[in-house]
């Protein structure tokens, strides 16, 4: 297993982080998974084997089971673990169980701390943004978490640019503790992320977190073009993570995974996995698994190493057309983009550029 800085941060991670929302089964998460206690116990335990030291969860995740069975799951091996949770979503009927107000933050956090069986939480990141609480009560009330030894390090999930800068500056300004991560989707299909927030990440130390980095499954190779899918039929028109707008685009893509899984002797998913191991800013990709199969395999990713043709072909196929202002500055101020700018806009400039 390789480890990687979470950001700025002194805390070691490692490249692939096992996600729990598979955990439970309970309401709409059934949906994804419903892996028992038994069967999450041995999941657990075989990604502790191949090296992992971070397990990813949330509160919402079947409306708390998830972090019960991580719990359980764990048991004896907290040394061995590093744990990370979230809160955000609605966790009752009442007007103040949900949202990143100071009330509601510190009961989650306590009834996470209870579930979990722990007395604090390795890393606890907002889910989403709440735009009717300010962003200094959020932090301020992220900061207490942290002085009072509940929590160690805070990170942030599915934020736009100006949410996660606005949030930073907040605790900056007050001198308090800031965000070392954020979670976000991004997959070779999906790279919407490239825009803002990976820049971001690198201009301000933050370390990214990949969730649904296989978005579903959808990468996975099962999904092939001109073939019956193994479900019986997909509705991309009603896929909505990530919402699928250019089909033929998707199908080039997953083909091109497939081709190059083949040249490697290695998975569509494992290519779709070590793509992301390869770019910039990202610290670790949160997989997850309804069977050991489903992990051992995605497990393979992290010593799958891609060329450089591997990358420019994946590259190719996938990129986003550059929106503004980001086409103006490709255009007019290739002499003074900084590495930060590089991030997204390399692929952009002609191979002969100075850059």
């Amino acid at each position: 297993m390789e480890y990687r800085q979470l950001g700025r941060s002194g805390l070691k991670v490692s490249a692939l982080t096992l996600g729990t929302m598979t955990f439970g089964g309970k309401g709409r998460f059934s949906y994804v998974g419903n892996t028992d206690q038994s069967g999450a116990t041995r999941i657990v335990d075989i990604a502790l084997d191949a090296g992992v030291n971070l397990l990813d969860t949330s509160d919402i995740y079947s409306t708390g089971a998830s972090e019960e069975i991580v719990g359980e799951a764990i048991k004896g091996k907290r040394g061995q673990v590093l744990l990370a949770s979230k809160a955000r979503f609605p966790m009752g009927p009442g007007p103040n169980d949900a949202g990143l107000s100071r009330h509601h933050l510190i009961r989650a956090c306590d009834a996470s701390l209870k579930r979990l069986g722990v007395d604090h939480i390795d890393l606890y990141q907002v889910h989403e943004w709440d735009g009717l609480t300010p962003v200094e009560e959020t932090m301020a009330a992220l900061a207490s978490l942290v002085t009072s030894g509940k929590v160690r390090y805070l990170g942030a999930s599915n934020f736009t640019g100006w949410q996660l800068m606005k949030a930073l500056g907040a605790a900056d300004r007050a001198g308090s503790e800031r965000f070392v991560s954020q979670q976000i989707h991004y997959t070779v299909e999906a790279r919407e992320a490239e825009y803002e927030l990976v820049p971001i990440s690198l201009d301000q130390g933050l370390g990214i977190l990949v969730w649904s980095p296989l978005a579903g499954g959808l990468l996975s190779g099962k999904y092939r073009r001109g073939q019956a899918d193994p479900e019986g039929g997909r509705n991309f028109a009603a896929w909505q993570e990530p919402p699928i707008r250019d089909e033929g685009r998707l199908y080039d893509i997953i083909e091109l995974l497939v081709e190059i899984g083949e040249e490697h002797k290695a998975s569509a998913a494992e290519v779709a996995l070590a793509w992301l191991l390869h770019r910039p800013a990202v610290a670790s990709v949160v997989i997850g698994a309804n069977t050991e199969e489903q992990l051992r395999t995605n497990l393979k990713a992290v010593d799958l190493r891609l060329t450089e043709n591997d990358m420019d072909r994946l590259n190719a196929v996938s990129k986003l057309p550059l929106l503004y202002p980001y086409w103006h500055q490709a255009l007019t101020a290739s002499d003074r983009l900084g590495p930060v700018d590089l991030a997204l806009l390399q692929q952009y400039l002609p191979k002969t550029s100075a850059f």
